[in-house]
C-alpha cells in the first residue's frame, strides 16, 4: 500500500456539484502536499470499474465524491479492499453524511477528514431478492414510500421536486394496505398488513426524513419500522411527525431492532439507497462493521 490518496468522483452527482466538489478536494490535498490520483466516472458502470482500478493501486485512503448512490454503487469493491473511505457529499440526499456528522455543503472540510479525521467502522446492509443480493448504506424501503420512489422514476414529467409530489399524489389515490408477511430473526413468519416497512442502520432517507429515528450506524442491528394500514388522511397526518422524528411514539407505528427481517407481499417493491432492488420478497440483513469511514473526531467537551 502506497501513501497516495485516490479520489473517485461522480462529476454529475447533485446536478454538477460532484465535479466542483472533486476539484475542491484535490486542490486541498495538493496544497497539503499529498500525492493524489484522480478517477472520474461518466456513468455508474464506469465508476464501478474505476473503483476497482483505484483500489488496485493500493491507496492509503479512498475519497469518494458524490451522493449516497455513488458510494453504494462501489460497496462490494470497497468493503473487500478494507481501505478507509472519505465521503465528500455532493448528492441530493446525503443521508449517510447526516448519520455520520460529515460536513455537507463544504467539500474542503469533508475532504480534510482524510488528513485529520478518525476511522469508524460502520454497518452495511444487504438486501437479498430473487435477482441476487445488493449492499446498501442507509435504509431499505418497502411499501408506500418505495412505490412513490418507483412512480417518480417512471414519470417523465414534470422535472425536479414537482415530479416527486405528483408521484406522491398518484400513489395516495392508489393507496391500499400491503399484505405483508414478516419474519424477524429466527421468529416464524406472520401476517402483518401495513402501509410501509423501513429497515436501516441509519436514521433518515430522502434527504433527511428520519423514518428510523435513533438508528445507530455501528450497533450491528437494523432498525425496523412498520406502519400499520392507514387511510389517506391519516397517512398525510403522519408526515409532519415523520419530519420531526416523533412518529415512533404513535400507536400505528411499530419499531424494533433485529439482525435480519424477511418480508413478502403481493406487489411488493423494494428500494434501498434510492435504487430499485427487487420485488415480491426480500431478506434484509446487516454486516457489522463492514465499512471503515473517516469521520470527525469526537469533541473533548
Amino acid at each position: 500500500m502506497s501513501e497516495h490518496i485516490a479520489v473517485l468522483a461522480n462529476p454529475f452527482a447533485g446536478k454538477g456539484r460532484g465535479g466542483r466538489a472533486a476539484e475542491a478536494a484535490v486542490r486541498l490535498f495538493r496544497e497539503r502536499g499529498a500525492e493524489v490520483r484522480t478517477y472520474a466516472g461518466a456513468s455508474a458502470a464506469d465508476t464501478a470499474r474505476l473503483a476497482v482500478a483505484a483500489l488496485a493501486d493500493g491507496p492509503r485512503l479512498l475519497v469518494v465524491v458524490g451522493g449516497d448512490g455513488t458510494l453504494a454503487g462501489v460497496l462490494d469493491t470497497v468493503c473487500a479492499a478494507s481501505v478507509p473511505v472519505v465521503l465528500v457529499p455532493a448528492g441530493t440526499g446525503n443521508d449517510l453524511a447526516r448519520a455520520l456528522g460529515l460536513p455537507r455543503g463544504d467539500a474542503r472540510a469533508a475532504a480534510e477528514l482524510a488528513l485529520i479525521g478518525m476511522p469508524r467502522a460502520i454497518d452495511v446492509g444487504v438486501v437479498r431478492t430473487a435477482k441476487g443480493s445488493r449492499r446498501f448504506l442507509t435504509i431499505a424501503a418497502l411499501g408506500f414510500d418505495a412505490k412513490v420512489s418507483d412512480r417518480t422514476n417512471r414519470l417523465r414529467w414534470p422535472h425536479g421536486a414537482p415530479r416527486y409530489y405528483l408521484a406522491l399524489l398518484i400513489e395516495l389515490v392508489r393507496l391500499r394496505p400491503m399484505e405483508f408477511r414478516i419474519a424477524v430473526d429466527e421468529e416464524a413468519a406472520r401476517s402483518s398488513p401495513g402501509t410501509l416497512i423501513a429497515a436501516g442502520s441509519t436514521s433518515s432517507y430522502g434527504g433527511g426524513m428520519p423514518i428510523c429515528a435513533g438508528a445507530v450506524p455501528d450497533d450491528g442491528l437494523l432498525d425496523i419500522v412498520h406502519v400499520a394500514p392507514l387511510g389517506r388522511m391519516r397517512l398525510l397526518g403522519l408526515f409532519p411527525l415523520l419530519l420531526r422524528g416523533t412518529h415512533l411514539a404513535r400507536a400505528e407505528v411499530a419499531h424494533r431492532r433485529a439482525r435480519s427481517v424477511t418480508v413478502s407481499a403481493p406487489g411488493l417493491v423494494v428500494y434501498a439507497d434510492g435504487e430499485r432492488i427487487g420485488e415480491d420478497e426480500c431478506t434484509i440483513s446487516v454486516l457489522p462493521g463492514a465499512l471503515t469511514m473517516m469521520v470527525p473526531k469526537e469533541s473533548d467537551d
